[in-house]
């Protein structure tokens, strides 16, 4: 798999599948989740509100992940993923590794080769951004994938540099 890192704005990615940091309710909200609902339009959050009524009234669990059409974004599907909040006295490390880990099943259950991640959990739910960058990057190059193009799409300077950072470890 190729890994590479993007400086910009996740929402204009012509990928297979664009990852949203979504918030349980999967109803929207603020950062690359609100990004990601407003550029792609309504679709979007009508295949949500389904979703959540058929399959997840009390929420999507933190760390799972499931797909919608992308709207009018240039993906073809867009990925929900729940991160973890941040919590400096319990280790919620693994639940993050398995948005990546659980994001790259349902790309491969849709049949795309390429896929574009925000960094997950390193906005508003607090991740101190280089051991995010650090365990998404382990977990997309250790989890048996068909995707041979996974990008990293980083909206600030210091999560990219944290990436790269990330990226250039063994």
């Amino acid at each position: 798999m190729k890994i590479s890192l993007v400086r910009g704005d996740i929402t204009q990615q012509q990928v297979g599948a664009v990852v949203n940091a979504a918030n349980s309710s999967l109803l929207g909200g603020g950062g690359v989740d609100g990004a990601i609902h407003r550029r792609g339009g309504p679709a979007i959050l009508d295949e949500c509100r389904r979703l959540r009524a058929a399959q997840y009234g009390g929420g999507l669990p933190t760390g799972q992940a499931v797909a919608t059409t992308a709207g009018e974004l240039p993906a073809q599907w867009v990925i929900h993923t729940v991160g973890p909040v941040y919590s400096p006295s319990e280790d919620r490390s693994d639940q993050l590794a398995s948005c990546y880990r659980e994001s790259l099943r349902v790309a491969d259950e849709l049949g795309v080769d390429s896929i574009a991640f925000p960094a997950v959990s390193a906005g508003i739910y607090g991740w101190p951004v280089n051991d995010a960058a650090r365990i998404a990057v382990t977990t997309v190059r250790s989890t048996p994938t068909q995707v041979s193009d996974a990008r990293f799409v980083l909206f600030t300077p210091e999560a990219y540099d944290a990436f790269e950072r990330a990226t250039a470890l063994p």
